[in-house]
């Protein structure tokens, strides 16, 4: 399996994989729920090494660990995921 970091790399970097909608899927401890958001709306900064923030809709920006990473979709298929 891909590490999570490298996917994502590759969604952000790769033209022709890239081109897809991408939606990550990662466990909310908060709301105790898996929670998806739509690769538009994380951000992934230099000095984050080990996870991303995610804009949430009502405009809160939170870091997100990759280790709560749980599913990514492509169009719509579940191309990676994460048991836990």
């Amino acid at each position: 399996m891909v590490p999570i970091h490298e996917l994502l790399a590759r969604i952000r970097w790769d033209p022709e994989f890239g081109r897809a909608r991408f939606v990550i899927a990662y466990v909310d401890h908060e709301k105790e729920a898996l929670v998806r958001v739509p690769f538009e709306r994380i951000a992934l900064p230099a000095d984050h090494r080990f996870g991303f923030e995610a804009l949430e809709e009502d405009g809160t920006r939170h870091s997100v660990p990759y280790h709560r990473v749980r599913e990514v979709w492509r169009d719509g298929e579940r191309i990676w995921s994460r048991r836990g």
